[in-house]
């Protein structure tokens, strides 16, 4: 979409009626005829717009798509959602979000893409990503933690998650470590940190973010290792995406916040309330076979898994699937 065309929608929000092509005209300093093609354009991406002689123009509906102008009506945040990127297809909104922290982008510009062609899961894992239905989206920040605390940031944005869904729907999403968000049981949402770093000092990290919303049963792969699932298929509602996108950013600055000011404890202690495995018997896989069981013993002031053996003993996990026994 132009930016002439965003500007245009951004003049019908603001109107909430008609706007005359004449005052179209003037506050984009273009001809009538060319408000005329951007308007058309619009219409070919699903804008219902009605035109009426000495009125103007009218915007009756609009497609799902998620734009700039659609978020920010709903952003109220601090640091989340400074710039926001929307692209309409791309390979990796990870991949774009750290090129552009490297070139010097502002803590909290956020990447959103309709659709990737490459999207990322967590260990080398590829993340579906079709057109028109997900969120799909990388968040760069540039904490004052250590590099070894950074893996702490990939839970807040779990629970930024969880929160999300819960204020957009009934569902009451859980999750599981490290980076899985669930409903039912089902996998809805993942989550995938990257990060630059010195020795001894963090450079930026890019929070990866995907949450199935509109998806539907038939449109997972057969390539998906977790029964996965969407928000449609749990909840038999459709979302509005730009809306999801702008709860989610104003949770996240929240707790960006609250780790700012108080570190990891209040983070930790919320995310382990909503951990599935609570008070469970769990096994960790290793890609190949089970490396540890146990029950659930929490997580550390670093992310890592505690598992309490039947010797008693705790083990520490840095990687791994877990499984609920």
């Amino acid at each position: 979409m132009s930016d002439v065309a965003t500007a245009i929608l951004s003049l019908f929000h603001e109107r909430d009626g008609f706007v005359s092509g004449e005052e179209i005209s003037r506050e984009r300093h273009i001809s009538r005829t060319a408000v005329w093609k951007h308007v058309n354009a619009l219409r070919k991406l699903g804008y219902v717009i009605e035109a009426i002689p000495s009125r103007g123009y009218c915007l009756k509906s609009s497609p799902d798509i998620i734009t700039v102008t659609r978020i920010s009506a709903r952003l109220h945040s601090s640091i989340i959602g400074k710039q926001i990127v929307c692209l309409n297809e791309t390979i990796s909104t990870n991949n774009d979000a750290f090129r552009m922290a490297g070139e010097g982008a502002d803590e909290g510009t956020v990447v959103v893409a309709d659709k990737q062609t490459n999207g990322k899961g967590r260990l080398g894992r590829r993340w579906t990503s079709p057109p028109r239905v997900n969120l799909y989206c990388s968040v760069i920040l540039r904490p004052s933690c250590s590099p070894h605390e950074a893996p702490q940031l990939t839970f807040l944005s779990a629970v930024a998650v969880a929160r999300a869904i819960e204020l957009e729907t009934a569902l009451k999403p859980q999750i599981k470590w490290p980076n899985d968000v669930l409903i039912n049981g089902r996998k809805v949402a993942g989550l995938l940190n990257e990060m630059s770093a010195e020795t001894d000092a963090i450079n930026f990290v890019v929070l990866g973010i995907g949450v199935n919303l509109n998806m539907t049963a038939e449109q997972f792969g057969d390539d998906v290792r977790y029964p996965a699932a969407s928000i449609l298929t749990e909840s038999g509602k459709m979302l509005d995406r730009s809306a999801f996108a702008a709860t989610l950013f104003n949770e996240l600055d929240k707790l960006y916040a609250q780790y700012v000011d108080h570190g990891f404890g209040p983070v930790r202690d919320e995310w382990q309330q909503r951990c599935i495995a609570t008070g469970r018997l769990i096994a960790i896989n290793d890609g190949v076979t089970d490396i540890a069981q146990g029950s659930f013993a929490g997580i550390d002031v670093s992310g890592a898994l505690l598992v309490r053996e039947k010797s008693g003993t705790i083990r520490r996990i840095l990687s791994g699937d877990v499984r609920i026994l």
